[in-house]
């Protein structure tokens, strides 16, 4: 009704603005909380969710007792919900909406839908209206009727919803969320919010989860920890790995590192009550003995390790390395990429400084017979030098590029830098020199 007839009916009414967008965030949280009772859980509309519990049910005492906690939590949290348990999405659609809270055994779909209005089979308002128009009111009339009629006039969705809701028809759940190939929990008695608490928690639950990696013979690529608040919060961190790893130890450092890294941005509330380590990806992994005394080397960090626990800490992009370009001239020779995992330098490149200056700075040659030099305003004298090293011009791309002479040379503090010199193109023309790189 308009606005003014409300307020006329009731004057103390409050008066809120739509807002879809707000509302389906909220639903779509609601969504991620109701991860905690199946990971098939699927948003149905602007108000509803379908969650598929088979399986899941005996975890918390039957289906009755499942939704009954499901009610009691929403409740809590401020939520009035129905709901209804049926062995078709269509049947416990219907349940929801008008017998809820209730549980409908298996080949009972057609007594609880008979007496229930058109509604109930997910109709659209034109598709109702038409059936009302020709006397069909509720669904046992639909039942009831000759199906080929139904068919010509208001074509097959009417019959597909009815077997659908009968379960003649299979009706799949598509899960908001892809649901990970493997995964352990633990249900906590006592809210944890401290972090200390929380890494304990993510090392049991790696201890948990390493026999069934060893059973399927895979290591984890990427782990996702879900941490669920009392209130309904849930928070999702993830990390990843270069190699598939499946040692509880190594999971619990590089989600000790990535916990580091949001332990300020990580809002523990009044608690959370329910932890889930999941194997988003996994990657075959043979088990292997490294020596005679059967010591795997557990306690030593490897350089793909090392780097996976930096970026666990700061980031992805935390760490790169050059990739290598199909050209000879040192700027254009490498670009930076992020580093999966550490590598060895190919052979030839050992020669380069492992640090290459975005530009070229100019120096300036304060002796030329020793190359002793002033760079940034600073003075180095030259201890040795090895060169030159004669690079030509990509004539191809930079016509009026020159050609340089590359020395690696060491100052007297033990510093090794990169130089070279244009060699000039023109008779009695200075020669200009430049910093390209430094040596570690």
């Amino acid at each position: 009704m308009g606005i003014a007839d409300a307020r006329a009916m009731h004057p103390s009414i409050e008066i809120v603005e739509e807002d879809p967008q707000a509302d389906r965030q909220l639903l779509e949280s609601l969504a991620d909380w109701c991860n905690r009772y199946t990971p098939l859980v699927s948003i149905d509309g602007d108000d509803g969710l379908f969650l598929d519990i088979t399986g899941c049910a005996h975890l918390f005492g039957g289906e009755r007792a499942l939704m009954k906690d499901l009610l009691a939590r929403l409740r809590h949290q401020g939520f009035e919900a129905r709901a209804g348990l049926a062995s078709t999405p269509g049947a416990a659609w219907a349940a929801a909406r008008f017998r809820s809270p209730v549980v409908i055994a298996p080949g009972t779909e057609a007594e609880l839908l008979a007496p229930l209005p058109l509604t109930a089979l997910r109709l659209d308002a034109g598709t109702i209206a038409g059936l009302k128009s020709v006397g069909l009111r509720t669904v046992a009339m639909v039942m009831e009727a000759p199906r080929a009629p139904i068919v010509r006039r208001f074509g097959p969705q009417v019959v597909l919803r009815l077997d659908q809701a009968l379960g003649s028809v299979d009706e799949a759940i598509s899960p908001r969320l892809p649901v990970p190939p493997l995964s352990v929990e633990r249900r906590l008695a006592e809210p944890v919010e401290r972090m200390e608490d929380i890494e304990r928690l993510v090392l049991l639950l790696s201890q948990a989860l390493k026999p069934h990696l060893e059973e399927r013979g895979e290591g984890a690529e990427r782990l996702e920890l879900i941490l669920f608040r009392v209130d309904g919060e849930v928070s999702r961190i993830a990390t990843g790995s270069a190699v598939p790893l499946r040692e509880s130890w190594r999971i619990a450092k590089l989600f000790h590192e990535r916990l580091s890294a949001l332990e300020n941005r990580l809002d523990a509330g009044y608690g959370f009550d329910l932890a889930r380590l999941a194997v988003v990806s996994a990657a075959t992994l043979e088990d292997r003995q490294q020596n005679l005394s059967g010591d795997t080397a557990a306690h030593e960090e490897d350089a793909a390790f090392f780097a996976d626990r930096v970026r666990a800490r700061l980031g992805s992009a935390a760490l790169t390395e050059p990739d290598l370009r199909q050209s000879h001239i040192p700027e254009r020779a490498t670009s930076v990429a992020d580093a999966p995992m550490a590598k060895a330098i190919p052979a030839g490149m050992a020669e380069r400084p492992l640090r290459l200056l975005r530009r070229s700075d100019p120096i300036e040659i304060i002796d030329g017979a020793s190359l002793d030099f002033r760079w940034r305003r600073v003075d180095h004298s030259l201890h040795g030098k090895e060169g030159p090293e004669r690079i030509s011009p990509e004539w191809w791309r930079d016509a009026a590029a020159g050609t340089r002479d590359y020395y690696r040379i060491e100052d007297q503090d033990g510093r090794r830098y990169w130089i070279y010199r244009e060699v000039p193109q023109a008779a009695g023309e200075a020669p200009q020199w430049h910093m390209q790189g430094l040596f570690a």
